[in-house]
């Protein structure tokens, strides 16, 4: 069905909604490409048929990837949920003026397994401090423009696409981009997803749950972050499990400081979400060290009775991160040996923040701002005081 060079270009259909744009001169769009609408492709429209004629060769590239698209076939694997993988478009690339990290050429984090900080937890200075600093502000202002962009129908490869290409315009190098061989700019999980999902050409759904987890590497240091969002309207056990795990990390936030245990985080997390929902909490993965290097010392669980060694210093950056399940807390890895799903199946949430341990308490490296996208309850709240502000003013 794809076109090339020289062939004939179909005739394009009429009837465009108003106000599109012409791809071809940005005139207004009056046309819509016929090939686009049968592969079920983002609609693309033409102010005339000279001008889609004119750009149908450069257009045509469009046809070729939605062909793939629609011919991709989920590996065979006893998936415990309704979703399944989509295709994923090949690696993009990072200009050479960029700086990146060691692993960005040949997948491989050298530099964690070399140096001492791989395994010890490292103690940085204010000038370290600094730079990891603005890193992880980088982050929170890519995660924020991602997070704007759900809703319904919105493709996970998108706003990966955005992710990449906002990185490289503010000199950053997207962190999870080739490390140890992951094909994306950052990791997009839905449903049952708990973490690590590769952005795909499945449509976000109403309904939906949706993790959007971004790390950049800005002047030599990595920054971390994630939320998880609703999409559209979501039932209540949902966005119960959304909440939870949100204040969850709240609630691990408050106990960080000079003496705290590693181990004792899990403890917090753990009893907060079974006293608010029963929810589970994952075992196999937890928070980590960062800094110069995108995972180093500690290793931060976020269960209760975990074996964690060590404690709270000043100047030590590590993440918290608890990835909390609707039903168990184990998980099943897909054939992309990346993606970690529910082992039943059922819906997983994650919040995730850089913290830096002071003298007194810690520093949320990776704090929300007021551009950040608001939460379900919180946009609740605001609607109520509205409503509320409304009923007032009519009664006076």
């Amino acid at each position: 069905m794809a076109q090339v060079s020289g062939a004939k270009v179909p005739t394009a259909v009429d009837e465009v909604p108003p106000g599109t744009v012409c791809s071809g001169c940005g005139q207004e769009g009056k046309i819509e490409c016929p090939i686009c609408a049968k592969l079920k492709a983002p609609k693309i429209y033409y102010c005339s048929q000279e001008c889609f004629k004119q750009n149908f060769n450069n257009h045509a590239s469009v046809h070729q990837l939605y062909m793939k698209v629609s011919k991709f076939v989920p590996p065979p694997f006893n998936y415990t949920g309704t979703l399944r993988p989509h295709y994923v478009s090949p690696r993009r690339k990072v200009p050479d003026h960029i700086p990146k990290p060691d692993y960005a050429e040949h997948g491989d984090p050298i530099s964690e397994r070399i140096s001492s900080r791989g395994y010890t937890t490292p103690i940085y200075t204010q000038q370290e401090i600094e730079g990891i600093r603005l890193a992880c502000q980088k982050s929170r202002e890519v995660l924020d423009m991602a997070a704007n962009m759900i809703k319904p129908g919105v493709l996970p490869e998108d706003i990966d696409a955005a992710v990449h290409n906002m990185c490289i315009e503010m000199g950053a190098y997207p962190s999870p981009l080739n490390y140890k061989g992951f094909p994306k700019s950052c990791c997009i999980s839905v449903n049952e997803v708990i973490c690590h999902g590769i952005p795909d050409f499945r449509p976000l759904q109403n309904g939906d749950i949706v993790n959007i987890d971004i790390s950049v590497h800005y002047k030599g240091y990595h920054g971390d972050v994630n939320e998880t969002f609703v999409v559209g309207e979501v039932d209540e056990v949902g966005k119960q499990l959304i909440k939870t795990t949100y204040f969850a990390l709240e609630e691990a936030i408050k106990i960080v400081r000079p003496g705290t245990l590693f181990r004792d985080f899990g403890e917090v997390i753990s009893s907060y979400c079974q006293r608010n929902g029963k929810f589970s909490v994952v075992r196999s993965y937890c928070g980590h060290g960062i800094g110069e290097l995108f995972h180093c010392a500690p290793n931060i669980p976020h269960y209760a009775k975990n074996k964690a060694v060590g404690a709270c210093r000043p100047g030590m950056i590590f993440t918290i991160e608890p990835m909390v399940n609707e039903g168990t807390y184990q998980d099943v890895t897909w054939p992309d040996d990346w993606t970690a799903a529910t082992a039943d199946g059922k819906r997983s949430a994650q919040f995730e923040h850089t913290i830096l341990v002071t003298k007194d308490g810690c520093e949320v490296l990776t704090a929300r701002t007021s551009k950040s996208k608001k939460q379900w309850w919180e946009e609740e709240a605001e609607t109520a005081a509205g409503a509320t502000t409304e009923a007032t003013e009519a009664k006076e």
